[in-house]
């Protein structure tokens, strides 16, 4: 492949990570593979061999949050950590850990707060939410383990504080190592109720 063609893909590879990120911010979209397409649709692009990768894409999210809204973007970014410290002192009981955009500080208006929390009796979590007098749905989450393989986890979803939260339950010894991240394939980040305290520390 000579350099031009190569420049040129790359070229598109950084307009239609864009256009995912305006796409995602704006419609609240939280699938990295339909953004992609209609990003590529609404570009008339083709998307073969020059779709980005999920990590390009979330740094362009980042990029345009910072560029745009910065101001307000912190705001609300203290304001959903505080939410969830509030979760995390609710669940102490049961490890809770932050994942996602607002532990990584990607997060926009329409994020859901992630937890991970430990317990081999998701009847118990169930039943702190009703304790709470808060309607809940159930959900179930596909996530590839550190082995490679694929599980699937349950999780609950509430409003609290005027914001979504989802709380996927892990076994109680699932605390020792994260499921593979969907946007880079590493292991997904986890914070602590501390490492969040230090966070709203420094925002």
């Amino acid at each position: 492949m000579n350099k031009r063609l190569t420049n040129n893909l790359k070229r598109e590879r950084q307009v239609i990570a864009q256009e995912s990120a305006r796409i995602m911010i704006g419609h609240g979209i939280r699938d990295y593979s339909h953004a992609k397409q209609k990003a590529a649709d609404r570009l008339n692009m083709s998307s073969n061999g020059s779709l980005p990768s999920n990590k390009e894409i979330e740094l362009a999210i980042s990029e345009q949050l910072q560029i745009f809204d910065s101001k307000n973007h912190e705001k609300l970014l203290r304001k959903m950590r505080k939410t969830a410290l509030s979760i995390m002192q609710i669940f102490k009981a049961y490890s809770p850990r932050l994942v996602g955009p607002v532990l990584k500080g990607t997060a926009d208006k329409n994020s859901a707060i992630n937890f991970h929390i430990f317990t081999d009796s998701p009847e118990s979590i169930a039943f702190e939410i009703t304790n709470m007098n808060i309607k809940f749905k159930s959900y179930e989450r596909r996530l590839k383990t550190c082995h490679g393989n694929f599980a699937m986890y349950a999780g609950f979803e509430f409003n609290f504080n005027n914001e979504i939260i989802q709380i996927t339950i892990f076994p109680f010894d699932g605390i020792r190592q994260s499921p593979n991240s969907p946007i880079n394939g590493k292991p997904m980040k986890r914070a602590d109720i501390n490492v969040v305290i230090n966070l709203l520390a420094n925002v």
